[in-house]
């Protein structure tokens, strides 16, 4: 990923926080505490200066009431072109991207790619039934409960999302997975206004 995308991704996750905190009109010292993390490391993040692991911002979106699917933006199509549509949910020296539309309500699938070492950067789980996980290129280290896998090229496997787990790239080289979550995580914004739509969410048991 280059320098510019990395920035960009980290100004807008950060940005959106920023807002849902102010909506919520909530300080900066408050959600800090109560996320378990430093008020200055919270303000380098909302202005994009710092990064965030998965469970940090599972953790944030908890203390904000607000599902960390309602941070997602959904591809407009439900013909999804190239690599699919950014997307942000944590994690370090990765992009993502989102390959099913908002109305699809049976699955949710996403891709990652990793820049060497990049991962999860923690452990957390989901607030769906299901994970499955292809490796398209490179590897991934991934540890679900008590149990690890070193997963090639090709290899798949399957797992309960709210099993506490975690993952990253262990290769030097750029590595890329695809996700498949059933059913698709909670979107309390979308739930709210839209009924018919699908969802996205977390339920997360999680540490900084």
């Amino acid at each position: 990923m280059s320098t510019a995308d990395n920035n960009a991704r980290l100004a807008n996750l950060g940005k959106r926080i920023r807002t849902i905190r102010q909506e919520r009109q909530l300080t900066l010292e408050r959600v800090a505490e109560e996320a378990g993390l430093t008020k200055g490391f919270l303000s380098l993040f909302e202005r994009g200066h710092k990064s965030v692991a998965v469970p940090t911002l599972l953790n944030l979106c908890s203390v904000l009431d607000v599902q960390v699917a309602d941070l997602f933006d959904f591809p407009a199509s439900e013909v999804v072109r190239g690599r699919g549509t950014p997307f942000d949910m944590g994690g370090r020296d990765l992009q993502e991207y989102l390959l099913t539309p908002a109305t699809e309500q049976r699955i949710e699938v996403m891709r990652t790619v990793m820049d060497p070492h990049g991962g999860s950067g923690g452990t957390y789980r989901l607030d769906c039934d299901t994970i499955f996980v292809i490796v398209i290129r490179g590897g991934l280290h991934l540890q679900v409960g008590a149990r690890e896998y070193e997963l090639s090229v090709g290899d798949s496997t399957t797992f309960a999302g709210r099993t506490l787990h975690s993952w990253h790239n262990p290769l030097d080289e750029e590595s890329e997975v695809v996700w498949v979550l059933a059913p698709p995580l909670p979107r309390k914004e979308a739930s709210a206004a839209q009924p018919a739509m699908g969802s996205p969410g977390h339920d997360p048991d999680v540490r900084p």
